[in-house]
């Protein structure tokens, strides 16, 4: 019997790609070479063209039972294939072939260790905070969703300004008016949270962000609050607002909403390869410069 029988690995691929289709179907021939099942979904299949996949629906148990998701792409596929690995608290692992891809683990460039370390199950596994996101209208809850980088209150009229207030822990804290408001987690304090004008936040630290986006005001500083307190956003422009969860999934918010965040009740867990610091992987992606870096200097 092979090493890998019974065991089972999900792909999700940005097939717009090429780059991630033909590195699909080479991770796909390495693993099945080792005895491991690949599932790839049924909007994917067609185009990746993987020999002897299994072929998945698009739901939350598609990734029930296999002990992997391996996400081929931009930050963007990672965060489609968190929604499928969230609910199976199966372990993420991201091959990056965008950009930046902050939340990736390897690059393409290191396929081969990356099969041979999945087949070994020679990894590491550490589990992300992520935010759980409800909408009240008139004391009713009408919709709920989650993040793993943020969710962002925004303006629904370009045209207009959204007029917010904001409350922490069932205590008001400001009122603003711009062109709407960012929660973040640590994770995706790198993200749009950043482009806001947040802070960089380890990921080792639980917490979360709350950034004010362009609002006119002479209070509007991004804030570092507890992960065990609620924060709430109060909608009082006429036009409404829209609310993006990791800026795939939408709730509509109307004027009166209440819209209720905090640390969500089940994390995203992150396989990882590498075990470099945080501030090396801040160096490399943002590139930052660091000329002249001597290191630790004895007396």
């Amino acid at each position: 019997m092979s090493a890998g029988a019974g065991r089972s690995v999900l792909l999700v691929a940005h097939t717009g790609r090429p780059g991630a289709v033909s590195a699909a179907q080479e991770l796909t021939k390495r693993l099945a070479a080792a005895g491991l099942l690949v599932r790839v979904l049924e909007t994917e299949a067609d185009d990746l063209g993987l020999a002897g996949a299994e072929v998945v629906p698009v739901a939350a148990a598609a990734a029930s039972g296999a002990e992997l998701v391996v996400a081929l792409g931009g930050d963007g596929t990672l965060l489609r294939a968190a929604e499928l690995s969230r609910p199976a608290l199966t372990p993420l692992l991201g091959i990056n072939l965008g950009h930046v891809g902050f939340l990736a683990e390897v690059d393409r460039s290191d396929l081969d260790t990356t099969a041979e370390r999945i087949v070994a199950k020679s990894y590491d596994v550490e589990e992300r905070l992520t935010l759980d996101v409800t909408v009240t209208r008139g004391g009713e809850e009408i919709a709920a969703n989650w993040a793993l980088n943020d969710v962002s209150v925004e303006k629904a009229s370009r045209e207009r300004m959204l007029d917010t207030l904001v409350e922490v822990d069932g205590r008001p804290l400001s009122r603003w008016t711009g062109d709407g408001i960012v929660c973040a987690t640590p994770t995706g304090s790198t993200a749009y949270a950043f482009s806001a004008g947040g802070p960089v936040v380890w990921p080792s630290v639980q917490a979360l962000l709350l950034v004010p986006i362009s609002a006119h005001a002479l209070f509007a500083r991004p804030l570092v609050i507890s992960p065990a307190s609620r924060i709430a956003i109060h909608v009082h422009s006429p036009e409404g607002a829209i609310a993006f969860c990791d800026g795939r999934r939408t709730m509509e918010v109307r004027e009166g909403d209440r819209v209720e965040l905090g640390r969500g009740a089940q994390p995203v867990r992150l396989a990882r390869l590498r075990s470099a610091p945080f501030t090396d992987r801040l160096v490399d992606k943002f590139r930052l410069p660091i000329s002249g870096w001597r290191g630790h200097i004895d007396d």
